[in-house]
């Protein structure tokens, strides 16, 4: 009967897991997309943003035209921000749940094989923070459909050929640009979300009964988000200029080389207010949101 009562407490788990983290990425990406492709755009621009070229460079539209349809006005703008949502849509809800989902696996892993089992504090901070070191280095896996939705969103010629003229134009290799930089990007940054979001929730539990509530989940996934953006955004920069196929045959070396020579080191941090204005409030949603739903559908079964 052991084993039996095992399995189904497992399978519950993973279900918690996957429907938690799936329902998240999917609301993410339904209210904070045109906001992502805002950043991108804003990342991935080498000019000085002004009152002239606003429009240009956040649209990719002269004033006053749209760059779908041939729609002028609100509604063309906005559409104009949705390049790629397909591709965006497998990506996100395809990471969140590996990401999401996948991390409390590895931590348990960890609390099995690595750590002690009378873990002090400081040992559950860095446990829950290499887990999601190690589930957000092997998050590159999903690195093909990232770049094809960046590619979308900052490069306007791409939006016109589909997923196999992509391929056959730059060669599936291609998908794969900038892999070490993400990997190096995940590292750091899922470090910190996981990390700090286990410090906060732990100083903000109750100890007698251990159990968070939303507005612990809400404070520490906040906490944990800042801190994942505001370490990643110099690689973030570095990442989106690879993706974006404006920045062909250049290495990660030679752009970052690049933009310390010509634009400072300030623009490791461009679009770092809207990624955070926008990141943060959609990580923390999403973050939240995941926590939650698991917690809530694991105490149900």
């Amino acid at each position: 009967m052991a084993p039996q009562h095992y399995e189904t407490q497992s399978g519950n788990k993973a279900f918690a897991r996957v429907t938690g983290a799936g329902v998240a990425g999917m609301a993410e990406l339904c209210i904070f997309y045109p906001v992502d492709t805002l950043a991108k755009r804003l990342m991935n621009s080498s000019v000085a943003l002004n009152m002239t070229n606003w429009q240009t460079v956040v649209f990719q539209q002269e004033s006053g035209t749209a760059a779908i349809g041939g729609v002028r006005g609100f509604v063309g703008k906005w559409a104009a921000l949705f390049p790629g949502f397909g591709y965006g849509a497998l990506y996100k809800i395809s990471q969140r749940v590996y990401k999401f989902g996948g991390q409390p696996v590895v931590k348990e892993g960890l609390d099995k094989y690595v750590f002690p089992s009378d873990r002090s504090p400081t040992q559950q901070f860095w446990c829950n923070g290499l887990s999601g070191s190690l589930i957000g280095a092997g998050e590159v896996v999903l690195l093909p459909l990232d770049v094809l939705k960046i590619k979308y969103q900052t490069n306007p010629e791409y939006r016109k050929l589909n997923f196999a003229q992509v391929c056959q134009r730059e060669g599936l290799s291609s998908l794969y640009a900038g892999a070490g930089v993400t990997a190096a990007r995940n590292i750091a940054g899922s470090f910190m979300l996981f990390g700090v979001n286990y410090a906060v929730k732990h100083s903000l539990t109750d100890a007698r009964s251990g159990k968070p509530g939303f507005v612990h989940f809400a404070l520490s996934s906040t906490a944990g988000s800042v801190a994942s953006i505001l370490v990643a955004c110099p690689l973030d920069v570095v990442k989106t200029r690879l993706q974006s196929g404006n920045y062909a045959g250049c290495s990660a070396f030679r752009i970052i080389a690049d933009i310390t020579a010509k634009e400072g080191l300030g623009a490791f941090f461009k679009g770092s207010i809207p990624k955070v204005l926008s990141v943060g409030p959609k990580l923390t949603f999403s973050f939240t949101l995941a926590q939650y739903l698991i917690d809530y559908i694991q105490r149900l079964a």
